[in-house]
């Protein structure tokens, strides 16, 4: 029996990354070996065991044979004949089919230290167009090894094409696509992985309300980039750059969806893209099982975005109508994350990455001011319960009244 550490944990030594967690793989062994010396099964569809003591998980060696349709399409043959060259054969990419031996030696029959010199993601075989999830894991490699350099060789990218155009991408079920997407979007360069697929044709089968944005005029004067789609990317990457939560991400992704449902004969104008963008992000995050934070600030987002940008316009009324709408006196963590997402729209437009965004600032002093007020027991007496709303909402204006900008300083306006 001999073991093997494999796979993303030799990839990221080798690029002097920390290693977060280890795959292991055992070659010349049978299952009853493993349990004899404690390790615990639990793979359901071929031998995987976790270590008795550090809980690692060590599969057997195996083989993989396409037998049908999608990801789930295959059977898995293991035994003690099958060598390590054969079951790194069966993996996506060179760079993630290297192993290291109990010596410290790289066993690398694919060329995947070559590929790391190189920068470049290449896939291991022709087996790799059997499985669909290939797309969107290269795609979302791409997006966490882009601060690097890397970027998807020709080849494997015209196998991806390939595969889009087979219809493969069809097979793919929601909570994967999710599952990978999610992971994509808490990547460094997370607006790569929607490029990626964008460049082998799968974005327009995933996500075609994000690849309907690409084309799409906006006004220069606002909008230097023009095009929609480089827009959202740049808004994406804006999000990301600064550390911003998933939810954040997301919105940014989704807030201007509903630009490329306005009228053309209004482009390069988008009247009321807000509203329209509301049944796309309901219908994508449906048909992906999207989580409901991430749902709820995409849709805030989307309608609210452009009334953040002209804050210091508004009357204080419709200051407070805003906060209303978004539930920002019970949930101002929320809030704070669409202010997020509009700095990150208002800076994701080229040659503006740096420009002020004093909106946030302004809408957070507003809602301090107004979340501060407070009726005693004593005022609340005399008062029934739609009377004491009014009486709190009358006091939150005269309480935001004194803090509005005055028009000459409207940033924009």
């Amino acid at each position: 029996m001999q073991v093997y550490l494999v796979g993303g944990a030799v990839r990221d030594r080798l690029l002097g990354r920390k290693v977060h967690e280890r795959d292991w793989v055992v070659v010349g062994a049978l299952p009853a070996e493993l349990e004899r010396a404690g390790y615990q099964p639990v793979g359901r569809e071929f031998p995987v065991f976790l270590h008795p003591q550090t809980h690692e998980e060590y599969a057997l060696a195996r083989l993989e044979r396409k037998v049908g349709p999608g990801y789930r399409g295959f059977t898995t043959q293991f035994s003690p004949d099958v060598t390590l060259e054969e079951d790194l054969k069966r993996r996506d990419l060179t760079v993630n089919a290297m192993a290291e031996d109990e010596h410290g030696q790289i066993i690398d029959p694919y060329g995947g230290q070559a590929d790391l010199a190189a920068r470049l993601l290449r896939h291991v075989s022709e087996a790799f167009v059997e499985d669909p999830v290939r797309i969107l894991r290269v795609a979302r490699f791409s997006a966490r090894y882009a601060p690097l350099g890397f970027r998807v060789a020709e080849e494997t990218l015209a196998l991806m094409r390939r595969m889009t155009e087979a219809g493969e991408v069809g097979a793919l079920v929601p909570e994967r696509v999710w599952q990978e997407t999610e992971r994509a979007l808490a990547e460094p360069q997370p607006q790569v992985y929607f490029e990626v697929l964008r460049a082998c044709g799968a974005l327009a089968a995933i996500f075609p309300e994000i690849d309907a944005l690409f084309g799409v005029p906006q006004p220069p004067r606002w909008h230097p980039e023009i095009d929609t789609g480089v827009h959202v990317m740049l808004v994406l990457g804006y999000a990301a750059a600064h550390d911003a939560p998933a939810t954040v991400r997301f919105a940014a992704l989704t807030h201007d969806l509903g630009k490329a449902r306005t009228p053309r004969a209004h482009w390069p104008n988008h009247y009321g893209h807000e509203e329209l963008g509301v049944p796309l992000i309901e219908a994508l995050c449906e048909r992906l099982r999207v989580p409901n934070a991430q749902r709820e600030l995409a849709i805030l987002a989307a309608r609210n975005h452009t009334l953040v940008h002209r804050a210091q316009e508004l009357a204080p009324p419709t200051v407070l109508k805003l906060f209303e709408g978004c539930d920002a006196f019970r949930r101002p963590e929320r809030f704070a994350e669409l202010l997020l997402a509009c700095e990150a729209d208002a800076r994701g437009r080229t040659g503006r990455e740096d420009e002020p965004y004093p909106q946030a600032d302004y809408l957070r002093a507003m809602l301090s001011a107004a979340a501060a007020v407070t009726l005693t027991a004593q005022e609340r007496a005399g008062l029934a319960g739609p009377a004491i709303g009014e009486e709190i909402r009358r006091r939150r204006l005269a309480a935001i009244a004194p803090l509005r900008a005055a028009p000459s300083g409207v940033p924009g306006a």
